[in-house]
């Protein structure tokens, strides 16, 4: 049997960017042949994604794509920050969000059973993604999507990679492109306050309610007088609307200018906007915390065995 060096070893993961004792693994099996072992890694690659399926996926992109009246925004998910940069990482989330405007999937699941070969993976796109799990060898996963098709004007903007919004509009798109920067940066929750989730309006409340109850206790026990019940529920619902507008686009001040809220800057451009949808990379989701340390220490054993 020939033996397996760690320039072989090298060369093979030069190769397929598989991870080093995969490689190992392979030319061993392949007794060496690298024609032989390339094509086992390939085959061989998909089968990792069952193994990093359960590892966080906190860090990714987001992209947009708008042709026409028809535009898609989706966030894609990976481990860490430097897959963000990877050609093959990027093509994927590229070409997802173009099949979503394209092609209208009902939901991820029906987006990963589209048509698409790309890096010698395919017929599908969940099969160019187990791929791209193997080949990387970090977990990557299509997290959110939505399809902008309802006929009004669309326009988007992307902070880097990690933050995009998409804005649908009647009117000016000067003043829509900046609406989608103002959301981008102030991040609002919906147009107006009468659109606010109920949920966050008493969340916002009960906090309210919370501290009044507190500043209540802390006047008993220095023997301060205690706000009648009927201040203390306009001091509630005066922080209430307070959040309100915070969180509300047309009443939040406009990023260019202050002294005039988004609406105001909308009615001076004769601009009405219909819609917006803002991503924000990892939003909710538990982030990875590395030990780098025992990362390193695990390479260094690999690279003794490959040895």
């Amino acid at each position: 049997m020939a033996a397996i060096t760690a320039s072989m070893v090298a060369e093979l993961r030069g190769k397929t960017d598989a991870p080093m004792m995969e490689c190992k693994r392979a030319l061993t099996e392949a007794q060496g042949d690298m024609d032989k072992a390339e094509e086992l890694l390939r085959v061989k690659l998909g089968s990792k994604a069952g193994k990093a399926a359960g590892r966080i996926t906190a860090e990714g992109v987001v992209t947009c794509r708008i042709d026409g009246g028809v535009g898609a925004l989706l966030e894609v998910n990976c481990e860490t920050d430097f897959v963000t940069k990877n050609d093959s990482f990027l093509a994927l989330a590229n070409a997802a969000v173009g099949l979503i405007a394209k092609s209208n999937p009902a939901d991820i699941a029906a987006l990963s059973a589209l048509p698409y070969s790309q890096d010698g993976f395919g017929p599908t796109l969940e099969d160019v993604r187990k791929g791209l799990i193997g080949k990387i060898g970090e977990n990557m996963s299509f997290r959110r999507f939505k399809r902008f098709a309802a006929g009004h004007q669309l326009i988007s903007y992307l902070h880097g990679t990690r933050i995009g919004v998409v804005v649908e509009f009647e009117g000016n798109e000067t003043a829509a492109k900046d609406v989608a920067m103002h959301v981008a940066a102030m991040k609002p929750v919906a147009l107006s306050s009468a659109e606010v989730p109920a949920d966050l309006v008493a969340r916002e409340r009960s906090v309210a309610a919370a501290k009044a109850a507190e500043d209540a206790a802390v006047a008993t026990a220095a023997g301060k007088p205690v706000q009648s019940p009927e201040i203390v529920t306009r001091r509630i619902e005066g922080s209430v609307q307070k959040f309100l507008k915070e969180v509300s686009l047309y009443d939040q001040s406009f990023v260019k200018n202050d002294k005039q809220t988004v609406e105001q800057m909308l009615k001076a451009a004769e601009t009405r906007i219909k819609g917006f949808t803002l991503y924000v990379v990892g939003e909710g989701l538990e982030k990875r915390v590395d030990d780098f340390a025992a990362e390193v220490a695990a390479q260094v054993a690999a690279a003794k065995q490959a040895d």
